[in-house]
């Protein structure tokens, strides 16, 4: 894999949460200037805290230098609105919950914010990269750049194109990805893409193994890591995701592919009595 020279020089993410955090952090320990967008000066304030506690515990853990940590945690701003986005990025991102009209919208706003050769891109895990373009005035600056769970340590980049989505902005993404120290891969605009579509095909099965009593979690987990080298069980992977995502990707993809992505019945109700996962303590498994 070649690493590209440089990431750009100034980045916008829009959304702070686990993913946006994770983006920004990545770009910002690779040199770049980030301006993360949330919604009111509370969240965006926790969003920069959340960068910099998590450059901290990087530097603590030995996987990078403190004085480079705090540079980094420097180089990060956050505001209240897409329309602060400086002017001149090279790049920005969206990574905001799978909802197709506020993803659409809020790259529409951004696209009047900056430069026309600006790259906009979506963190979306299933949603029709050509749907989201249909929102912008120059969908070949276009794609989908998907990020995984947790950003900073992961190593895959999943690259989605639209049909309008340009050779030249294909190429950016590519070399912006390989100076995160990231592989990509490239994938054709499809239900799912292939990191969800497969993935969730193998989380959903376990579920259902759960509801009809073939194996505990902790079973299906251990037979999938010990036995086919996963490093991470499928239902554990659900709960550091979030149920609640699982569904809402199961659902669009149910409707797309058909009934082998019919979201199990334990799921839907795990979701409605609040069991999301790591991130409420509890899932398939009980998170301290």
């Amino acid at each position: 894999m070649t690493t590209a020279s440089a990431p750009p020089a100034l980045v916008g993410v829009i959304g702070g949460g686990r993913m946006g955090a994770g983006i920004a952090q990545s770009f910002a320990a690779a040199g770049s200037s980030v301006t993360v967008v949330e919604h009111d000066a509370a969240a965006a304030a926790a969003a920069h805290d959340r960068i910099a506690a998590s450059l901290r515990l990087a530097a603590e853990r030995g996987g990078l230098d403190p004085s480079a940590a705090r540079a980094a945690a420097d180089r990060v701003t956050a505001v209240t609105s897409v329309a602060e986005l400086p002017h001149d990025s090279e790049l920005v991102v969206e990574a905001v919950p799978e909802d197709a009209a506020l993803k659409a919208g809020l790259l529409a706003a951004a696209e009047q914010a900056v430069a026309a050769q600006c790259v906009l891109a979506s963190n979306t895990s299933s949603l029709p990269v050509t749907q989201l373009a249909a929102a912008l005035r120059r969908p070949a600056r276009f794609l989908g750049m998907h990020f995984f769970n947790p950003v900073p340590v992961s190593t895959l980049v999943e690259l989605v194109t639209a049909p309008g989505t340009s050779e030249e902005t294909l190429t950016a993404a590519t070399d912006w990805t390989r100076a995160l120290g990231k592989e990509e891969i490239v994938v054709r605009d499809s239900p799912g893409f292939a990191s969800s579509r497969l993935g969730l095909a193998l989380g959903l099965e376990a579920i259902r193994m759960v509801e009809e009593g073939v194996a505990e979690p902790a079973a299906i987990d251990t037979a999938m890591r010990l036995g086919y080298k996963h490093p991470m069980g499928p239902l554990r992977l659900t709960d550091v995701v979030g149920l609640d995502v699982r569904l809402a990707i199961a659902e669009h993809l149910h409707t797309t592919l058909g009934e082998s992505f019919a979201p199990p019945r334990l799921l839907r109700e795990k979701v409605s009595r609040g069991e999301l996962g790591r991130k409420t303590g509890q899932g398939f498994y009980a998170w301290n």
